[in-house]
């Protein structure tokens, strides 16, 4: 099964290794979808646009590897923006056709993690890196010198980091600006990860499925409303697909909106 339904996103049921096989012949958007995220995607219609605007959107959670398996449609691998990230910069490490632009992250934070990356691989993988404003993506004039920015450092290979719905939006939005940019990831907290001035969940809670209660532990004033409060209708909700009375938002099914932007 190359797809796996959850509430109203179709996930790309593929394997890390065949992800970027396909993004090297093809290029594309790749969006990371967690229970946040099918949470948003319930009542933000523009949210829900852009995602079906991507190319590819993998398992970011393992709780959604638990939710496919209940449904009776398991997703083969959870593939998260900070492992998506990593992983893609070493696969990578000898081609010199992959330059990436870090975009997101607080000031000085995404210019560390690109001096962290490229000392890792032994060359200039990072092209370049920018922290935007806070507000960024409604200042169409910031808008276009990012996107002039990131065209004059010849980048094939855009991850931002500004969090979510915000990302996914952005790069739907402009992804018809960039003229040498062929691979768009979206990848959240990724960028301080790399930085070092996040620390990750150990292993054994992000395969338990509660990484979500480290990262509230580190950070509760930013994430107690997302854990504790929005995600809490998920299980009701999966339960409604299982039994057949799940109905979808916006009278659309998995993927079916027209792309609308650029090419």
């Amino acid at each position: 099964m190359k797809t796996v339904n959850l509430l109203n996103v179709s996930i790309d049921n593929l394997s890390i290794t065949e992800l970027f096989e396909k993004l090297d012949c093809e290029g594309g958007i790749v969006f990371t979808p967690n229970v946040d995220h099918l949470i948003m995607l319930q009542y933000d219609r523009d949210f829900y646009e852009a995602y079906n605007k991507s190319s590819y959107r993998v398992c970011d959670s393992q709780i959604l590897m638990y939710a496919s398996q209940f449904l009776g449609t398991p997703i083969q691998e959870k593939i998260s923006g900070s492992d998506l990230f990593p992983a893609f910069y070493m696969y990578h490490k000898d081609n010199e056709k992959m330059k990436i632009f870090l975009l997101g992250a607080a000031e000085g934070i995404a210019r560390k993690a690109q001096e962290k990356i490229n000392q890792k691989i032994g060359r200039e993988i990072v092209v370049e890196a920018h922290f935007p404003s806070f507000g960024f993506e409604n200042n169409e004039e910031e808008c276009e010198k990012i996107i002039d920015a990131i065209n004059k450092s010849g980048a094939t290979v855009l991850a931002i980091g500004v969090g979510s719905p915000k990302q996914e939006k952005w790069l739907v939005k402009y992804k018809s600006k960039f003229t040498h940019v062929k691979i768009f990831l979206a990848i959240g907290a990724t960028i301080d990860f790399e930085a070092g001035c996040k620390a990750r969940a150990p292993k054994w809670m992000s395969e338990a499925g509660i990484e979500w209660a480290y990262r509230l532990l580190i950070e509760p004033r930013r994430l107690w409303k997302r854990y504790l409060l929005e995600a809490l209708p998920f299980s009701q909700l999966i339960l409604k697909q299982k039994l057949g009375f799940y109905k979808m938002p916006f009278g659309s099914k998995p993927g079916e909106l027209e792309w609308k932007g650029g090419s």
